[in-house]
């Protein structure tokens, strides 16, 4: 048995965490122990490591916070999920392991039969794609959407849902490699950021999308990212802030809040799961879990946990 283990935190994740072995752990009453079958990582997951996240795990912790396993072994008084089910692990238990312990009472049975790694994915990415689309404005079916890192995890599963509810997608990437994919992906228009032959962004993205009015721009950017996104968006329209990969503080000029009415929010996955209800966190998972098992909900697969240097018995 391997877990992925750090005990400090520092710039670099691959310098401070490091697979270790464990013996298999005594069971206590209402527990399972469980195998793991896929855990992916995700921008939070390094930010943790680096010490920059906005929820830290005491030390040592284990990698990881999200990934479906396999139950293996019930502790005393316990009898579900059986033995061989498929299940959706608590967020944040140290999901980078081989095996892990978990109460049963907050074990999630998830179909069994249905690809692990789609399975692994639907605690994080999904539902911030599902709630960016539904918590902020009302769209309504042919409503445009504009976002940027569109090839990020968020961004495809996006794309997709956006489709699937008959909403329109602009894509804003960085390099011209990842135009194809996203369209084969099913993206609508898919543009470069910044000035291209003179042309600004907000120029080009009228043009592409025949002057439409986009009530919601999605930015996962920051620094002037976030402004240029500002500028493509119509009067009264809601900008979302999910994440900084640029580095940068989100840059947005008061001539577009003032004279374009733009409002600027913040969307935080584990603030939503703090404040919503658990009836809504099933309805939200239910949907994800019934696209995903139907087929109709499929992202590619990036093995990603060999970028951190980690043994390949972890990924």
């Amino acid at each position: 048995m391997l877990k992925a283990e750090y005990k400090t935190r520092g710039p670099i994740p691959q310098d401070v965490i490091e697979a270790i072995t464990f013996d298999k752990p005594e069971l206590k009453e209402g527990q399972m122990l469980l195998e793991m079958l896929a855990a992916p990582i995700n921008p939070s997951d390094v930010l943790t490591l680096t010490g920059q996240y906005g929820i830290l795990p005491p030390l040592p912790a284990i990698g990881g916070n999200e990934g479906v396993a396999k139950v293996l072994e019930h502790g005393p008084n316990v009898d579900s999920p059986a033995i061989g089910q498929t299940v959706l692990i608590p967020v944040g238990i140290g999901s980078w392991a081989t095996h892990i312990v978990a109460d049963a009472k907050t074990l999630v049975a998830l179909p069994n039969g249905v690809d692990p790694i789609q399975l692994s994915m639907i605690t994080i990415n999904p539902p911030t794609a599902s709630l960016l689309l539904s918590e902020f404005v009302d769209l309504q079916e042919g409503d445009w959407v504009i976002q940027n890192a569109a090839n990020s995890g968020v961004g495809s599963y996006l794309i997709k849902l956006a489709h699937l509810r008959g909403l329109k997608t602009v894509n804003i990437v960085r390099r011209e490699s990842l135009i194809q994919p996203l369209m084969d992906a099913g993206a609508d228009v898919v543009l470069l950021d910044g000035m291209i032959d003179g042309k600004s962004l907000a120029q080009r993205v009228k043009a592409a999308t025949d002057s439409a009015t986009i009530k919601l721009g999605i930015d996962a950017v920051g620094g002037m990212a976030t402004h240029r996104l500002g500028e493509t968006l119509a009067e009264g329209a809601t900008l979302v802030n999910y994440g900084a990969m640029s580095g940068e503080p989100c840059s947005i000029a008061p001539t577009l809040i003032i004279f374009k009415d733009i409002t600027v929010r913040g969307f935080w996955l584990a603030k939503w799961f703090r404040t919503s209800t658990p009836e809504q966190q099933k309805e939200v998972f239910g949907n994800i879990i019934g696209l995903i098992a139907t087929g109709k909900l499929v992202v590619s697969k990036k093995v990603c946990l060999a970028e951190l240097n980690l043994p390949r018995a972890l990924i």
